[in-house]
């Protein structure tokens, strides 16, 4: 990474506290004078009599930080009038004028090439720059925190937010000359491919480390492999599955309704209003973890799905959603843990190792069944009757307990290992965020060394970070919103 980079020689006051002094020669602007606004109201609707359109949508911004004419949109229609005031034009930026989160709103994108029938959907708001200003600085003073900041304090709402047109003109951007425009984004776009090589090297880690740790659960679970040994056990038969194939000559193949109880404990409707507990929801569960802390709630507040009742040594998994292959198993007694009825909760009897139902669960061969058994496309869901004739392998009770130690300690090494990757990504994140903060904002000056830059081959250029990138490409419930606000049609 560049270390070298130094504040400019002179500074003056901006005027606005939160930007504080900026460099002399720069000035702030309102956006109003920078930039000419369009909010569209093209609806995803095709309409008798309207032109044939690809829409630029609220997902499509949300998690693509560049737009391309080239990529895959929705179809819909639209008027003449409405093709050509909303038609997106290459140096446009888009910004996510709706939010589920006030502070995640005015999600900024820049248009880098354009088509005749390319326009912009609902829930967004188009920036034109005018001559004083580049769409690709515009986008990186958008994505600084401290421009951020702005949007986030004007979203107005309670379970939806949303920006008003003042509020989108009114917000202030630092502005040096065009010039210096060009230096900024060439040097954020060399740091930003940079960024984006480290994040991907830790994410191909993390990939090979969580294939590797699923190959030892499947391995051992399903006794491709005798953990007390290291190797295969002396004798095998047919387990009479597919999915499965052989398993050790003395295991049982049992049905999961014969073999643990499922959904034992649910909360009754005349559970008081003022009950508190801790809930956990679907897309906040990953395989073998949870994505998210369990959020405290009140039973009057609660969704009606929050009724299935957790005790130490469950494990949960989800039924419906179920690509997301969500599997928690709860090692703690936590008396106040509710989960949602889109899970599943498994509840082991005296002769089973609790954890081994969660190892079994989490295993690619018994999630992989588990989903192509789904029924449904936007959601899909296997029924509780369903999972519960699935046939498992089921060892004696002491070859669990040992496969249950042994996998314990390889995937805690593993799981060690896959935190150490993430957290570096968290880093990097964070170095990424406060360097465009600074370059932007005019804290650090980096004229100089954006003309001493190597030309890149035109392929490098083009490959920029896109959001989904630098959050992982995780499935969370940030993507659950966006996609919900794809579908909204109702003015927030």
């Amino acid at each position: 990474m560049i270390t070298n980079l130094k504040p400019y020689p002179a500074y003056k006051d901006s005027g606005l506290p939160w930007l504080g002094k900026v460099p002399a020669h720069w000035e702030v602007r309102w956006l109003r004078n920078i930039v000419e606004m369009r909010v569209s109201n093209v609806d995803k609707h095709s309409k008798e009599g309207e032109e044939p359109v690809r829409l630029c949508n609220y997902v499509d911004v949300y998690r693509h930080e560049r737009i391309h004419a080239n990529m895959e949109f929705m179809k819909a229609t639209a008027s003449v009038e409405e093709i050509e005031r909303f038609r997106l034009e290459q140096g446009d930026v888009l910004i996510t004028k709706d939010s589920e989160a006030w502070d995640d709103i005015a999600v900024p994108a820049l248009i880098e090439s354009s088509a005749p029938d390319l326009i912009t959907g609902y829930h967004l708001a188009l920036l034109r720059p005018r001559q004083v200003v580049e769409g690709a600085f515009l986008l990186r003073a958008l994505q600084s925190p401290p421009v951020a900041y702005q949007f986030h304090v004007e979203a107005k709402g309670v379970t939806r937010y949303g920006l008003s047109h003042y509020a989108i003109k009114s917000t202030s951007i630092p502005l040096p000359p065009l010039p210096e425009q060009t230096a900024i984004v060439r040097f954020l776009d060399y740091m930003d491919r940079r960024i984006r090589g480290a994040i991907r090297a830790k994410q191909k880690l993390i990939k090979l480390l969580e294939e590797y740790k699923q190959a030892l659960i499947h391995q051992a679970v399903t006794g491709q492999i005798d953990v007390r040994t290291g190797k295969p056990y002396p004798a095998y038969k047919d387990s009479g599955m597919e999915w499965l194939g052989q398993v050790p000559e003395h295991w049982e193949v049992r049905r999961l309704k014969h073999w643990l109880q499922i959904n034992l404990r649910v909360l009754p409707e005349s559970t008081p209003l003022s009950f508190e507990f801790r809930y956990i929801d679907i897309g906040t569960v990953g395989t073998g973890r949870l994505l998210a802390a369990p959020k405290p709630m009140r039973f009057g507040d609660a969704p009606s799905r929050a009724r299935r009742i957790l005790r130490s040594g469950d494990t949960i998994v989800s039924t419906v959603r179920t690509y997301l292959k969500a599997v928690y198993f709860v090692a703690d007694e936590a008396p106040d843990l509710i989960a949602s009825t889109g899970f599943a909760v498994l509840t082991p009897n005296k002769m089973t190792a609790p954890k081994f139902v969660s190892y079994l669960v989490q295993s690619d061969g018994f999630t992989n069944r588990v989903t192509a058994e789904s029924v449904g496309i936007a959601y899909p869901a296997i029924a509780e009757t369903r999972l519960s004739c699935f046939e498992v392998p089921v060892p004696p009770l002491p070859e669990q307990t040992a496969i249950v130690e042994y996998l314990d300690t390889q995937t805690t090494k593993i799981d060690t290992a896959i935190a150490a990757a993430r957290r570096e990504i968290e880093l990097l994140c964070e170095y990424r965020t406060r360097l465009i903060a600074d370059v932007v904002t005019g804290k650090l000056d980096v004229r100089e060394v954006a003309a001493r830059l190597p030309e890149e081959p035109p392929e490098e250029k083009a490959e920029l970070m896109d959001t989904d990138e630098i959050a992982e490409g995780e499935a969370t419930n940030d993507d659950a919103a966006a996609e919900a606000l794809s579908e909204e049609e109702v003015e927030p």
